[in-house]
């Protein structure tokens, strides 16, 4: 794969942008070679992956994307987080103006609030909607909200305002599928799932779920990951940012978005790798 006419893309939210149902994470890409992170993002966006996800609390991984996207930000879809301890109206404003500095832009093409946190949502609502009057973000949405916090956020800010909501699914946490993603479809919302390989728990080759994963993936001549990827992504309105933090793993990211499962595949993974009950709580990270 060598151009990014081959991701499948989707519309962003209601009226949003099409974008790549894959995109790319960056949470703990500081912690590691710095070379080789900018190097994987680089190569990410010339196989088509030009969402790129990153926040304020993610250390300095905003120095690494700026390092990244250096000559080529027209080319990318550019998201950032502010944290909830500074979220009021003036300190998501601060915040946002911090990450455009670190980023070395002078917009974001959406922000996002990390997770629900104790100022007023009509606080940060009305700062998310002065700095897209001033064209410092072009868009907003939410992370780690669950279908109640959706309510109340629907109600502050009115349809079509929020543009995604950025939640924790993998194969093995599968819980948003049974409020959330059908709440964000009603209501023209992306769902974007972090952490799509899971945190360290990625389904081992040699367990029951693990050997049915490997068995799609070699009928496919495809990764595992890649399998994972492109089920997470099957329904329309969501997208997935997997981390890489190499060349090679963004390659294999990328391949994702040109795959597609037939309904047996699909199946057979729903099967192994089972829903469950809706939890009490939004599960995250």
């Amino acid at each position: 794969m060598d151009s990014e006419a081959t991701l499948r893309r989707q519309d962003f939210g209601s009226g949003g942008p099409q974008l790549p149902v894959i995109g790319q994470g960056t949470w703990y890409i500081d912690r590691g070679d710095r070379k080789a992170a900018v190097a994987a993002l680089r190569r990410g966006v010339d196989l088509g992956m030009t969402h790129i996800d990153t926040a304020e609390m993610y250390g300095d991984a905003e120095l690494v994307v700026a390092e990244a996207i250096a000559g080529r930000r027209d080319d990318v879809f550019l998201v950032s987080k502010v944290l909830p301890s500074n979220a009021s109206r003036h300190g998501t404003i601060t915040a946002c103006e911090r990450s455009l500095k670190r980023l070395k832009t002078d917009r974001l093409d959406c922000y996002l609030l990390h997770w629900r946190g104790s100022y007023p949502l009509s606080e940060t609502v009305a700062a998310f909607e002065e700095l897209a009057d001033v064209g410092k973000i072009r868009s907003w949405g939410v992370s780690n909200f669950d279908t109640g916090d959706l309510d109340e956020m629907l109600a502050v800010a009115g349809k079509g305002r929020i543009a995604c909501n950025q939640v924790l699914y993998h194969l093995q946490e599968r819980a948003i599928e049974h409020a959330v993603i059908p709440w964000c479809v009603q209501q023209g919302v992306a769902v974007v799932a972090y952490s799509p390989f899971g945190h360290h728990d990625f389904p081992q080759p040699r367990s029951k779920a693990g050997e049915v994963l490997e068995a799609i993936a070699k009928s496919h001549g495809a990764s595992p990951r890649q399998i994972a990827l492109s089920f997470l992504t099957r329904e329309p309105s969501v997208f997935a940012i997997p981390k890489a933090s190499s060349e090679g793993h963004a390659a294999d990211n990328a391949a994702a978005g040109e795959l597609v499962l037939g309904a047996d595949d699909i199946a057979a993974l729903e099967k192994a790798f089972p829903r469950g009950p809706k939890p009490r709580g939004l599960p995250m990270l």
